[in-house]
């Protein structure tokens, strides 16, 4: 498995919940079984290098499992309204929007539904998009669309059952 690295993100935690599940990371984000998108940060400085090092073109014509993390999966989008707007991968039909709450950014800990696991999160966009498969407190945790699956919390930092999530998505790969 790759992890991109683009500048942004929260990779050293990404990389080490991955090598606590035995996953051999390689570099080679294009002919990785699996491909992990981390995030966190903003919308148009995360594009801006996910183009300087031509990783959003790797990650348009990749067809073996990717997976996006908070940002990631907002980054995996067709747009965001972050920072005045920013096109994204277009890797899932949508758009990132701000989370419609009293209290923003969201964070802690909250269940996801249908699967009754809680995860952590911390955000303060999150996918509108077709392409939603579970949900938290009715907004948008899971979405998936053909070999892409995008998480709006942070499985690197939801203990056992983050590690579950991750240990089911190399499983796929």
């Amino acid at each position: 498995m790759a992890i991109c690295r683009y500048g942004a993100g929260n990779v050293r935690s990404v990389e080490l919940a991955f090598r606590r599940l035995g996953a051999e990371l390689v570099d080679d984000v294009e002919l990785a079984d699996l491909a992990v998108l981390p995030g966190v940060g903003s919308a148009r400085t995360a594009m801006a290098g996910l183009r300087e090092r031509g990783l959003d073109e790797v990650l348009r014509a990749r067809t073996k499992p990717t997976l996006g993390i908070c940002l990631g999966l907002q980054l995996a989008l067709e747009a965001s309204d972050e920072d005045g707007g920013v096109d994204g991968l277009a890797l899932v039909p949508g758009r990132a929007v701000r989370v419609a709450a009293q209290r923003v950014p969201r964070i802690g800990w909250a269940k996801v539904e249908p699967e009754g696991e809680a995860y952590w999160f911390a955000h303060s966009y999150v996918a509108d998009s077709p392409a939603t498969v579970a949900t938290s407190e009715g907004l948008a945790a899971i979405v998936e669309h053909g070999s892409f699956t995008g998480v709006q919390f942070h499985p690197e930092k939801s203990g056992l059952a983050g590690a579950r999530f991750l240990e089911r998505c190399l499983s796929r790969a």
